[in-house]
């Protein structure tokens, strides 16, 4: 291995390390940091988004990435070529951003999230605002600076640091054909009249044991809680903060248990994920390098929603985990039957909120909020007007009146956090996981009896051999071909999702 090679990987590890101490600390922001300390923590995140940035975009790295492209005999071996191609995307990139913007938008949306708290907590959007004003006029400048790609627009700017190489048309062409398609069938559920028992979901768990379930499903699907943990958070999210660390956060309520388990279980497909990547490799490892890091957010979302979904609402689970359930949570579960638990997290019945939506309207949600960020970022809608335009598509898609900000256009964290061009990338995640499934269960012919069982080590192997592993060798379009045969498509969902509603609905 040339010597050049050798020092652009100790180089990049080190930004790396740089992005781990922020990530870290933005964990502790959204759990365990008390509320006074919100001014100085995004003074702390400034400085340290500055510090990356301007160690990631050294000119040493550009010199050493340029040497390693002009090395024929380094580019024949082609895990070191798939690295530095992407070396070269990512570092082509973060140039184009000014060192004083990338410290601003981390300053910005720390506070941002902040206001993003106490106006979800009044239901108060006015007073968020100022701050998501200013998220949105800095995302602009980050999107100009990255450059509009020849006839697209700032969208897809954003949209290629989350899902590479996609374009808002793109999604728009996927999108307007499903939401279609989606809409039928859930006419075809309310029309059925039938009305499957959903009692369950109103007992009163206390959360002490919910988080004691919680962590016990963890531990069976073989997430390493001595390489992570779980926390509780207003909005779940995972950070795979660096090797050997992987944060995982929930929340919970008395009633509706199964709030808080789909969410550690997706919040759990993000951290085996996080966790199968190989951050650690070799003698130095490979942290901070493109192939330790995950291919795209699609894909990343194909993990957490398979193993919230596909996984988490089959009756096969509930077959292995139902009497678990009842050993945690006493009387509460006594008349239940994996039949009845299976209808029960199984209905599709438009409501307000994303994270608690069924499979069958899920996808809706994203669609509305990918036409507002699209909206705001290209000018055509104000940031005050939002509350009137959610309530509006929700009206139009759902069928449902938005009671107020707070389960309405304030419920997501993402745009205080400035993760803008991110929502589409859960409706491709549900599209690659389905269409992985069908091939996992060609592959893995006895994967759902396993399930049943409590054997969840094969497929969890499964996906760390055909996608973890590979980091970001393949681009997400290519993996999927690679593993399934077939361009990405919407008919495996659309089958998986129908035959669900059949099951549950008879349509």
């Amino acid at each position: 291995m040339s010597t050049q090679y050798q020092q652009l990987c100790s180089l990049v590890r080190r930004s790396g390390v740089l992005g781990s101490i922020g990530a870290l600390v933005s964990w502790d922001q959204e759990t365990y940091m008390p509320p006074a300390g919100a001014a100085f923590r995004a003074e702390q995140l400034g400085l340290i988004a500055e510090l990356h940035h301007k160690h990631a975009t050294d000119p040493k790295i550009g010199d050493l990435i340029a040497a390693c492209e002009a090395d024929k005999a380094l580019l024949a071996n082609e895990t070191i070529a798939a690295n530095i191609r992407e070396l070269r995307r990512d570092y082509d990139r973060m140039t184009k951003l000014p060192t004083s913007l990338v410290s601003e938008l981390a300053t910005t949306t720390s506070q941002a999230q902040e206001a993003w708290k106490h106006a979800r907590q009044n239901s108060d959007f006015a007073a968020f605002v100022p701050k998501l004003e200013r998220v949105f006029e800095l995302t602009r400048q980050k999107a100009d600076c990255y450059g509009i790609p020849a006839g697209g627009e700032r969208y897809d700017a954003l949209l290629d640091e989350y899902e590479p190489g996609a374009s808002a048309k793109e999604i728009e062409a996927t999108f307007t054909p499903l939401r279609a398609k989606l809409a039928a069938l859930i006419h075809s559920v309310a029309a059925s009249g039938k009305k499957p028992d959903t009692s369950i979901l109103s007992a009163q768990i206390p959360a002490d044991k919910q988080h004691a379930f919680g962590q016990m499903i963890l531990k069976a699907i073989t997430f390493d809680l001595e390489a992570g943990r779980l926390d509780v958070t207003t909005h779940p999210f995972c950070s795979g903060v660096a090797p050997g660390d992987t944060r995982l956060t929930t929340r919970y309520r008395d009633e509706k248990f199964t709030d808080a388990l789909y969410g550690t279980l997706h919040e759990a497909g993000h951290g085996l994920y996080e966790q199968g990547l190989p951050k650690a490799g070799s003698p130095e490892g490979l942290f901070g390098q493109p192939l330790s890091e995950a291919i795209s957010l699609g894909i990343h979302e194909s993990q957490s929603r398979m193993w919230e979904n596909l996984v988490g609402r089959s009756r096969e689970f509930w077959v292995w985990a139902l009497p678990h359930a009842k050993q945690y949570f006493g009387a509460a579960m006594a008349n239940v039957t994996p039949d009845t638990m299976f209808a029960a997290v199984n209905t599709t019945t438009p409501s307000l909120i994303r994270v608690e939506a069924d499979e069958g309207t899920y996808n809706m949600h994203v669609m509305v909020r990918f036409e507002l960020e699209r909206a705001l970022l290209s000018g055509a809608m104000k940031v005050k007007d939002v509350p009137g335009e959610w309530n509006r598509r929700y009206k139009d898609y759902l069928g449902i009146d938005v009671p107020d900000d707070r389960r309405g256009c304030l419920q997501d964290v993402h745009w205080s956090a400035g993760l803008i061009g991110y929502f589409p990338t859960y409706t491709l995640g549900n599209l690659y996981a389905a269409q992985f499934w069908e091939t996992i269960e060609q592959e893995i012919p006895d994967v759902k009896a396993k399930i049943s069982r409590g054997e969840f080590a094969p497929l969890r192997e499964w996906l760390r051999t055909k996608i973890h592993a590979h980091g970001k060798r393949y681009r997400a379009a290519d993996l999927c071909k690679r593993i399934t045969g077939k361009p990405l498509s919407a008919d495996p969902l659309l089958r998986y999702l129908g035959t669900k509603a059949k099951a549950v609905y008879g349509v």
